[in-house]
């Protein structure tokens, strides 16, 4: 058995195959690396989970297709939203290497219709022989079938556009549609796939059983406490740096960022469940990367004491899990949850330095012009501090300009 620690389970070890001996080893993700521009909403982060589901990932890819038993090379990832589905098919399909498999990616919504779906497939093949086609150069492909579930389910309980997509992975092709050739089978070489999909029911659809069985199905969970830190501390490590120009009290705050985002975001969670009246109080790992978001928005040279930074922290804790609550007292359950893990994160003077929550805008600057043609540049974007009655006044200017 595993020499687990507390708070660790069996799942957290793997037995070192480069050992001839077998000793266990933990599930450890590469280091990531920040690239020079931060662009949070394109960031892949590989934390154990991810590690672990990538592993499973190679392993089915290395399968050869079989008719008996069935097996076709593809992997279904099932999960709740926020659990890294498509974030982890991603960094898979992002180490491939371009001289031996290409990727495609498919995001399937209620509008993708059959034929929408033929035609995304067509576009990355190219004939072989006669009427077998196979992705360009003779490679191989991984199709990425994102939000499997979505497309419509028609009066009679199909979703026409999985059938197409079933027939495409069970018989590997499609039938053509060109009208010399219609009602000839087009035999398609070299693909293989991988799925994301949301837990059904709830108001989501489920996929085809036929179409299910096509695929090697395991669920995704919500990352835990150990990979959340990864996460974020590595993001708030690159932006609160001493080459970035944060000072040392400020980069020492910055690691306390991610702990007090979790508690605030467990206890709201834990307190403000979904009813039917208030369906979308629903907390995931999104709302939590929405916080570390706002914080990425704010310049370094902004937030450049212990107490702007714990002020922005605070602001954005009420921007993503206030300001979607409809009634005042769970507003104010927010706030006190603030005000009881501010002190503990922070200390006692941070906390009533930012008893009340100063505002950030990103549009209080002015407009630029070019010094040597005179044209207008626009307005800089930074988010910085702002003062109700300044915000308040820009919003009129520019509905003003707007009206003109």
């Amino acid at each position: 058995i595993p020499p687990c620690e507390e708070g660790q389970t069996i799942f957290e070890w793997v037995p070192d195959w480069t050992d001839k001996a077998r000793p266990w080893k933990k599930w450890e993700p590469d280091e990531w690396k920040a690239p020079k521009v931060l662009n949070f909403s394109a960031l892949l982060i590989p934390t154990m989970d991810s590690v672990r589901a990538e592993y499973i990932l190679d392993i089915i890819a290395k399968h050869d297709v079989t008719r008996t038993p069935p097996a076709f090379k593809s992997c279904m990832l099932v999960g709740a939203p926020g659990t890294a589905k498509t974030s982890t098919a991603l960094m898979y399909i992002s180490k491939f290497s371009q001289d031996a498999m290409l990727s495609k990616r498919l995001n399937l919504s209620s509008a993708t219709q059959p034929l929408g779906f033929q035609k995304s497939i067509e576009g990355e093949i190219e004939r072989k022989t006669g009427k077998t086609f196979c992705p360009p150069g003779g490679k191989k492909m991984t199709v990425f079938i994102d939000d499997a579930a979505m497309p419509l389910v028609n009066k009679w309980g199909d979703q026409i556009t999985n059938e197409l997509a079933r027939q495409l992975i069970e018989m590997s092709g499609f039938y053509f549609l060109d009208k010399d050739k219609r009602g000839d089978f087009k035999s398609i070489e070299g693909l293989q796939y991988i799925g994301a999909m949301g837990h059904p029911g709830g108001g989501k659809n489920d996929i085809p059983n036929r179409y299910k069985s096509k695929f090697m199905c395991f669920n995704m969970v919500l990352p835990s406490t150990v990979s959340v830190d990864n996460i974020f501390g590595s993001i708030m490590k690159s932006k609160f740096s001493s080459k970035a120009g944060a000072k040392p009290d400020v980069i020492d705050l910055s690691k306390k960022l991610t702990a007090a985002t979790v508690d605030v975001w467990d206890r709201v969670k834990g307190k403000l469940l979904p009813t039917p009246l208030r369906f979308h109080y629903i907390f995931n790992m999104r709302d939590l990367s929405r916080v570390f978001q706002g914080i990425m928005e704010c310049p370094v040279n902004v937030a450049n004491t212990p107490s702007i930074l714990v002020g922005l922290w605070k602001h954005e804790c009420q921007r993503v899990f206030a300001d979607k609550l409809c009634r005042d007292v769970d507003k104010n359950l927010v706030e006190k949850t603030l005000a009881e893990f501010m002190p503990q994160h922070f200390g006692e003077q941070l906390a009533t330095d930012n008893k009340n929550t100063d505002w950030y805008a990103d549009f209080l600057r002015d407009i630029e012009f070019d010094d040597e043609t005179g044209e207008e540049k626009g307005a800089p974007k930074i988010y910085e501090p702002a003062e109700w009655e300044t915000v308040k006044g820009k919003a009129y200017y520019y509905l003003g300009k707007y009206n003109e």
